[in-house]
């Protein structure tokens, strides 16, 4: 207790207010403005990534999904750059990036989002340490994706079911089956029309905690490395930190997500009924436990490798390009 100048006491507070300032006082404000910049930024930035890394996309759904066609035709697996090949020879160098356009949606969506509510939400946790260091807790970065990347996934689950049935389109065609879609907005259409507004969000409770798990791997990851990197190993901002800091995003996020992404990919791909009802899995539960018990519990992390090489360069080329954005509007690093 504190005795100030009349003798009277006061109940000390527990910490030092100078130490912990609310984030508002230190960074930029939080303005509608802001928002808008960093939303935009994250889509072109993200977009961009795709272009470059995609094809490595298709590959890992193929790879997650082979389990499946293994036991009605007996073929065997492939790693990812014969799957690549495959692609490549079976079925044309077109279909390497097929389902690209509802990606691109989809980035609107998922991508801007959860990294602009990461930034809303993560501002009631940083402070400032005794040294007068920003800092985040791991668990307060890891809540904040979670519950940006479930909010922004439960939004963008419809594109993402196009995206994956688009990829696998070239394979269905390839082994005789009829085509299922032509371009996203007649698939989109063709989902609601077998399956109607539930169908849409088929498979959204793996599809949600993989975006929980990939946004707290890839942003709250980003996010706690470049601020540890700056405190412990004295790096300024810049290109080599953002590079540390988003390979390391990628290698987290990979690690973190790869199986609820095996589970999602399924679910989204297996065929329906006339009820809109799928052949393959009841729900999440069903498809781990076939999964696991048909395949072994290693298949959880099958396409684990094009998984990372695609979310490693993937996480580079994306946050290098939108701390270049706020770069050139004259913005603090993210």
């Amino acid at each position: 207790m504190d005795r100030d100048e009349n003798n009277y006491w006061h109940m000390k507070p527990l910490y030092d207010k100078a130490i912990l300032r609310s984030v508002d006082n230190s960074q930029e404000q939080l303005s509608v403005r802001n928002l808008l910049q960093l939303y935009v930024n994250t889509f072109i930035g993200a977009n961009f990534a795709e272009a470059c890394m995609y094809s490595l996309d298709v590959s890992k759904t193929r790879m997650q999904v082979h389990g499946e066609e293994a036991k009605r035709t007996g073929s065997k697996p492939r790693n990812m750059f014969r799957t690549l090949y495959g692609i490549w020879v079976e079925e044309g160098p077109r279909n390497l990036y097929a389902g690209f356009s509802a990606m691109v949606v989809r980035n609107f969506i998922f991508n801007s989002l959860r990294v602009m509510l990461y930034d809303v939400f993560r501002r009631r946790f940083i402070y400032e340490d005794a040294q007068n260091v920003q800092s985040i807790k791991i668990h307060h970065a890891f809540l904040c994706g979670s519950a940006a990347g479930c909010i922004a996934q439960a939004l963008a689950n419809p594109f993402d079911i196009v995206k994956v049935r688009m990829q696998m389109e070239g394979r269905r065609l390839l082994m005789g089956m009829e085509p299922r879609t032509t371009n996203f907005v007649s698939d989109l259409a063709e989902i609601y029309r077998k399956s109607g507004v539930v169908g849409m969000w088929r498979g959204v409770g793996p599809s949600c905690t993989r975006a929980c798990l990939m946004t707290a791997g890839d942003v709250g990851a980003y996010d706690l490395c470049k601020r540890n990197l700056k405190k412990y190993l004295g790096m300024e901002e810049g290109i080599p930190l953002r590079f540390a800091s988003s390979m390391v995003a990628g290698l987290v996020a990979s690690v973190l997500s790869n199986p609820a992404d095996v589970i999602k990919s399924r679910m989204m791909n297996q065929p329906i009924d006339e009820n809109g009802k799928g052949l393959y899995y009841k729900n999440s539960v069903d498809c781990v436990v076939k999964l696991v018990r048909d395949e072994g519990f290693l298949n959880l992390y099958k396409g684990l490798i094009p998984c990372w090489l695609r979310l490693g360069p993937w996480s580079v080329l994306f946050w290098l390009s939108v701390e270049q954005l706020r770069v050139w509007e004259g913005q603090t690093g993210f």
